[in-house]
């Protein structure tokens, strides 16, 4: 079996060589080409190019860049018809791999896999059917996007979210953590301002404030905030005006490993957590850690967004559970004076989003086969049936 697979994250590295050991586990001997990282490398990809050539994120820096963009976009398609794989699989990255896989079904009627369906059903619908012009298959993170997808002609296949694999923190591990900062048995909120530098600089001074203000009410009470690599410097100048002082898991000076398992032990280790709008919040509901979720933007995006949601909440953990037990303070709610007391609230009845995070977790694959041997299991399916739209 020959496969070109495409990824240009990190996260879409992660599950594109989830992918591929399922694939070498279910078809036996495949060859991989392609684009990823250093996992999908240790599976065994010969990568075209580095991957961080095209991990370009937002339109001013994809603009400067776009003429190199481009010209790997045309690299890449005439890289995959030249091999004529049984199958073409673009992991996320939508910028980037859509466009190729347009080039590819232009010159050819191989197979186009898309693994990570975009969230038309939050905003720009439209998109699923642009996609479906030269997507044959797309696997889905989310039980409810299949719909979504299939509606447009394409083959949707619900693969499980990868977060009900991640290993979690067990009960020494907390203790551990506790004892180490001098947390012992006091309250502990976690506070997660976001990984982008643009997040960082406006909700920080929100959470500061909201930090406050539960200091001064809710007795003993201590913080604790992860710190994403990127933004770790920028945190660490933004609490400085805190009115209080969180403890900072900081992943300088710590290996990558070490670092991960100090953030599994301080997602585990909280009572409550406020943090950024995004898959964090699957994270958290994996930890079994109650939250409430709050962001902002700049005013243009608010307006711009605000009118094209779909959907009257942007939590995942609200959205695949169906049920909106999560509190979140989205756009002009983002308010210190409205999001303190949620958290209060939260923090005292914690049971109250319980049933929420485990149907969460059921729904998303909890317990079943990982995502990577179900994704795998779905492109073969797709293969054997020969079905091709086009």
């Amino acid at each position: 079996m020959r496969v070109f697979i495409v990824a240009g994250e990190p996260s879409g590295d992660r599950l594109g060589a989830a992918l591929m050991a399922g694939l070498r586990k279910k078809a036996g001997a495949v060859e991989f080409r392609g684009i990823g990282g250093d996992k999908m490398l240790a599976e065994g990809l010969e990568s075209l190019f580095p991957m961080d050539e095209i991990s370009i994120m937002g339109i001013t820096e994809i603009l400067s860049q776009y003429s190199q963009l481009k010209a790997r976009i045309r690299q890449t398609a005439e890289a995959v018809i030249a091999m004529r794989p049984d199958v073409l699989i673009t992991v996320d990255l939508p910028e980037f791999s859509l466009r190729v896989a347009r080039l590819v079904k232009a010159a050819s009627d191989i197979r186009t896999v898309h693994y990570v369906a975009p969230t038309v059903w939050a905003w720009r619908p439209g998109r699923a059917r642009k996609m479906a012009a030269h997507i044959d298959q797309v696997l889905a993170l989310f039980p409810f996007e299949p719909p979504y997808m299939e509606a447009e002609g394409m083959r949707c296949d619900f693969v499980g979210h990868p977060v009900t694999t991640e290993t979690q923190a067990d009960a020494d591990a907390v203790t551990a953590f506790r004892m180490r900062h001098g947390v012992g048995d006091a309250p502990l909120m976690l506070i997660l301002p976001g990984s982008r530098r643009g997040e960082v600089s406006r909700l920080a001074p929100i959470f500061g404030q909201v930090a406050g203000r539960l200091a001064a009410t809710v007795p003993g009470l201590r913080f604790a905030l992860v710190a994403a690599a990127p933004v770790a410097e920028a945190v660490e100048e933004e609490v400085a005006d805190w009115p209080v002082r969180p403890l900072i898991v900081d992943p300088r000076g710590l290996t990558p490993a070490a670092f991960a398992a100090e953030k599994r032990a301080a997602f585990a280790a909280a009572d409550v957590a406020l943090a950024a709008s995004g898959t964090v919040s699957l994270e958290l509901a994996a930890a079994d850690t109650p939250m409430v979720i709050a962001y902002d933007m700049n005013w243009l995006s608010r307006q711009v967004i605000g009118r094209m949601l779909r959907v009257d909440t942007v939590t995942l953990v609200n959205l695949v559970a169906e049920s909106r037990t999560v509190p979140e303070f989205i756009g002009a709610r983002c308010r210190p004076e409205l999001i303190a007391p949620a958290v209060a609230q939260v923090l005292a009845n914690p049971q109250a989003q319980s049933e929420a995070m485990r149907l969460t977790m059921d729904r998303l694959g909890a317990g079943g086969p990982p995502p990577g041997e179900r994704a795998a299991e779905a492109v073969l399916d797709g293969l054997a049936q020969g079905k091709t739209r086009h």
